[in-house]
């Protein structure tokens, strides 16, 4: 891995250069664990926390998991929390769940939509912690900037749920022509490779998604998980029909839906509420699943540790080949 000494101290000591993204219903606590115990950001979505008050039983219940497993593994890189903030109008629960994440000072927050307002950067900030944006634009990324955000989430074209369409190598170009802070870079992201490949356009981490899908820790049910396994680029349709951003999902769970992937309405991006989960009969992310184009890489179920081992592995080869040229 490459020097790590200009990043935020809770960036530092991973096993690997790799977020993993927080993913609607998919992410709890047993993926949080396994992803944190295997030495990158682990995170899942506030709301996921469902009722609010579980998300202090989660987050008490994660921070004593990962404390005691670095007390009987002195010497593993443990990695820290990120918990996701959803900064938009329809979402009740933000003032309630940034106070909580203060509570427990989560190092890492990743805010998503709307740049994070003063009062709850300057709250996140009182104790260390960091805010990540996710972005896909140019100009969302300047508007993050001039809120105040630490570092960026580059969603680029490809990327698994609510996604950009620009290339990776526009995006993250263009951005680190004016900022030189912390960047993560997503889509399509399924393989060591790739996590260097990111690195070496000029990003310092993977933000990772679609591959936990798979995983036996993900709080999804097993036809899921197994349409991750058989499906290729070609079965994922982009639409903003389901919470009025644009988003990948799988085409088999779009039929079974009842709804024809090739002749999907345009929402209006002023509906998005974020409060019930969707604007159709058939929500997001119950039952219209989000994954990237990274699908077709995928064709097993391993677990998060088994994962990151096979990112480490392909990782120090792909390195190794391009010292080789």
């Amino acid at each position: 891995m490459t020097s790590t000494s200009h990043l935020p101290k809770a960036l530092q000591n991973l096993a690997l250069p790799v977020i993993a993204s927080p993913m609607f219903i998919a992410s709890g606590p047993k993926l949080v664990a396994a992803q944190c115990k295997a030495g990158i950001v682990g995170s899942f979505p506030a709301l996921n926390a469902r009722p609010a008050e579980l998300l202090d039983t989660w987050l008490t219940d994660l921070q004593n998991e990962l404390a005691a497993y670095q007390a009987a593994n002195p010497d593993a890189k443990v990695g820290p929390i990120a918990v996701n903030q959803i900064v938009h109008q329809s979402n009740d629960r933000l003032a309630h769940d940034v106070e909580v994440c203060v509570k427990h000072q989560v190092p890492i927050i990743i805010s998503s939509l709307r740049a994070p307002p003063p009062e709850m950067l300057d709250a996140i900030h009182s104790y260390g912690g960091i805010v990540l944006h996710d972005v896909i634009s140019i100009r969302h990324a300047q508007k993050a900037l001039e809120a105040g955000v630490d570092g960026l989430i580059l969603v680029a074209a490809g990327a698994g749920g609510h996604a950009g369409g620009l290339s990776p190598f526009a995006l993250v170009g263009e951005v680190r022509k004016f900022f030189k802070g912390p960047i993560a870079l997503s889509g399509s992201i399924a393989t060591g490779d790739a996590i260097l490949a990111a690195q070496a356009m000029g990003a310092d981490f993977a933000y990772i998604g679609s591959r936990w899908l798979a995983t036996p820790e993900s709080n999804v049910d097993e036809a899921y998980r197994q349409a991750i396994i058989e499906s290729s680029a070609a079965d994922i349709v982009y639409t903003n029909l389901f919470t009025g951003v644009h988003g990948n999902y799988l085409r088999k769970s779009i039929i079974a839906a009842g709804l024809d992937p090739d002749n999907l309405p345009v929402s209006d991006k002023s509906k998005m509420n974020f409060g019930s989960g969707g604007n159709s009969g058939a929500k997001a992310w119950r039952d219209i699943w989000g994954a990237g184009q990274g699908v077709g890489l995928m064709d097993d179920a391993p677990s998060v540790a088994e994962v990151v081992q096979r990112f480490s592995a392909e990782y120090q080869a792909a390195k190794a080949r391009l010292l080789a040229l």
